[in-house]
């Protein structure tokens, strides 16, 4: 690919000293294939994928500037769903305004999105394949190890004192043992450190994001809270403070009806043609609620989703979920696109009036649609005016209760996975509001114990990372199935 010459035009600041030299601004073409080439080589979770864009947009194409890539990545800290993907969004916006967020947005979850509708058709038509079968059930047993690793990565960096701690053991036991639901959770605890920072600041100080350490990767980390200036020297920085000063008020309406006609308009369709009680229409609801509770990335949410898809509407089982996880680590892209897999299997085995295959990726592109279309709504809602949250401190403090209370929601996504991968029967006693699970330890499978158990000391203990611990683990369950 051709790289732009670097602009031989220096500004000369007042010291005398020449200011960094930016490049041009990049066409739509070339911005175009920039994206492609991230989405297709973002794998690796939030971390990576956000060191990703860092490296490429930053540091080698130099269309972004510092100070200007960690205030957008500030921003979209402070949102629900995937970080990366919207950062990706309000950068490409940056670059190219409305069209440019579109296409880097889209093309940040298309490769990935495409890659999990062929393996969800594979599992839904192949799966009782012995081969086959092996292969998803050793990735299932050693996503717990996977699952174990977030929840210690992001207790590190989310659990600061005292009362942080308090807040994860409050969300785990009211979400274990009581089935708090998740999204009033997150509000509970986002409530809890608005108002906390004004009566104990250094209790509630912000500082962290949600998702499992996406500011941790590369150098787009190092910032904090409100960080970059606003002076920029990147032609993109310059556009966007003009834009932040000339939107008026025509702009945000017309954002929040067409975003909402384009959120709610294929849900609703389906609701009219089969019925508010179709699949089709309860993916559409239940998933478009999802993309706004989604703080604390898919780890998180995935406990609130398992609980509904698994217990309420029955479109898979825990095991399922499990297997869906682990497909969802090895492709490019957000990790949140697992929703994708569990609509696809959703609609696959409630097909109302396609054939199953038809209404599995319907139902899977459905899910896919909710999720996302949210993010693009955020970033071109907030984008011109994100300079007014820099050094909020009140919001920076909701967001570090939030992560902190999604420590209790991934503890108790763990152990829910655990006792339903490894035991056959799992019972569940209710003594008024309180839900006990008793595993029936007769029901135990060994050889998913020590598969678990071997991903867990290879993650955990010889730090190898996720690709080659699951091929492994898919090789033993193809071995242990033939």
């Amino acid at each position: 690919m051709k790289r732009a010459a670097l602009d031989t035009h220096q500004t000369t600041a007042a010291d005398g000293v020449p200011a960094p030299q930016a490049a041009p601004h990049p066409s739509f073409g070339e911005a175009l294939r920039i994206w492609l080439k991230i989405g297709l080589l973002g794998f690796g979770g939030p971390a990576a994928q956000i060191a990703l864009m860092h490296r490429i947009v930053v540091d080698e194409k130099r269309w972004i500037d510092e100070p200007r890539f960690l205030h957008a990545l500030n921003y979209c800290m402070l949102l629900p769903g995937p970080e990366a993907q919207q950062l990706a969004t309000y950068l490409g916006w940056l670059l190219h305004r409305t069209a440019g967020g579109l296409v880097a947005g889209t093309l940040f979850v298309l490769p990935g999105a495409a890659v999990m509708m062929a393996l969800g058709i594979v599992y839904a038509l192949y799966a009782r394949v012995p081969l086959i079968e092996g292969l998803f059930w050793g990735i299932k047993a050693a996503v717990l190890a996977i699952v174990i690793e977030a929840i210690l990565r992001i207790g590190r960096r989310a659990l600061k004192n005292g009362v942080m701690y308090a807040v994860a053991a409050a969300t785990f036991v009211g979400i274990f043992f009581f089935e708090v639901p998740f999204p009033l959770i997150v509000l509970a605890a986002g409530a809890i450190g608005f108002f906390g920072a004004r009566l104990w600041p250094r209790a509630f100080a912000g500082g962290g994001g949600h998702g499992g350490g996406k500011a941790g990767g590369g150098k787009a980390g190092g910032g904090t809270a409100g960080g970059g200036t606003a002076g920029e020297a990147t032609p993109a920085g310059e556009a966007a403070d003009r834009s932040a000063g000339g939107s008026g008020w025509r702009t945000p309406i017309v954002t929040i009806v067409l975003g909402a006609l384009l959120w709610f308009g294929p849900t609703l369709a389906f609701a009219a043609w089969l019925g508010r009680s179709s699949s089709f229409a309860d993916i559409g609801v239940f998933f478009s609620k999802m993309a706004v509770v989604t703080f604390g990335g898919a780890y998180a949410v995935l406990a609130y989703v398992a609980q509904q898809a698994v217990e309420a509407y029955g479109w898979l089982s825990a095991g399922e979920m499990l297997t869906g996880l682990g497909l969802a680590e090895t492709t490019p892209g957000p990790l949140i696109l697992v929703l994708q897999f569990v609509g696809f299997l959703g609609a696959f085995r409630n097909p109302g009036p396609f054939d199953p295959l038809t209404a599995g990726i319907i139902g899977g592109l459905l899910a896919t649609w909710v999720t996302f279309v949210p993010c693009f709504i955020w970033i071109f809602l907030g984008a011109p005016y994100v300079e007014r949250l820099r050094g909020n401190v009140r919001l920076s403090a909701a967001l570090a209760t939030i992560t902190a209370a999604v420590v209790g929601v991934i503890l108790n996504l763990t152990i829910w996975f655990a006792l339903h991968m490894l035991f056959a029967v799992v019972g569940e006693v209710h003594a008024g509001p309180l839900r006990l699970l008793i595993p029936d330890p007769a029901s135990l499978d060994p050889w998913a114990l020590a598969i678990a158990g071997a991903a867990m000391l290879a993650m955990l203990r010889f730090h190898i990372g996720i690709f080659p611990t699951l091929a492994a683990a898919a090789l033993a369950g193809i071995l242990l199935h033939l």
